[in-house]
């Protein structure tokens, strides 16, 4: 079965660490792939916080996903702290991709690996718009 290939970038731009809560868990005992979409999400948030982008702007514009992806490395649990880092990669007038790698904050343990196709959407328009100048430059790490 061919299988989702994630390359990971030489830097990232971000991480934060995310504690894996008892409620992450699925019935195999680990990690469950919903609640790992909810910590990278959770991670998407705290991203665009550190570059100074609120989600919903007043100019009618904001951020959506266009597609996500994991693969994962290895199996996680309750009590481990995940560390998300996120660089931003293949940019292009109006899309990008945001790529995660997920770690074992404690011991560095590769766990995961994800990417979400971004873009941003004008809610009055309707429509995909370019990449903000502003938001480009920070993106690239700028």
């Amino acid at each position: 079965m061919p299988r989702i290939k994630i390359n990971l970038p030489d830097k990232y731009i971000f991480s934060v660490d995310i504690p894996v809560r008892s409620t992450d868990i699925n019935r195999g005992g680990h990690v469950g792939w919903d609640s790992l979409f909810g910590i990278i999400d959770d991670a998407r948030a705290r991203f665009w916080m550190y570059i100074d982008f609120v989600e919903i702007e007043n100019k009618g514009f904001s951020n959506i996903m266009a597609d996500a992806a994991i693969n994962y490395k290895r199996q996680t649990y309750y009590g481990q702290t995940l560390r998300v880092e996120i660089a931003a990669a293949d940019l292009t007038e109006k899309t990008f991709d945001l790529v995660y790698r997920i770690t074992d904050s404690e011991t560095g343990t590769e766990a995961a690996r994800a990417k979400t196709g971004m873009a941003f959407f004008n809610y009055e328009q309707q429509k995909i718009i370019p990449i903000p100048d502003h938001l480009r430059k920070k993106l690239l790490g700028e």
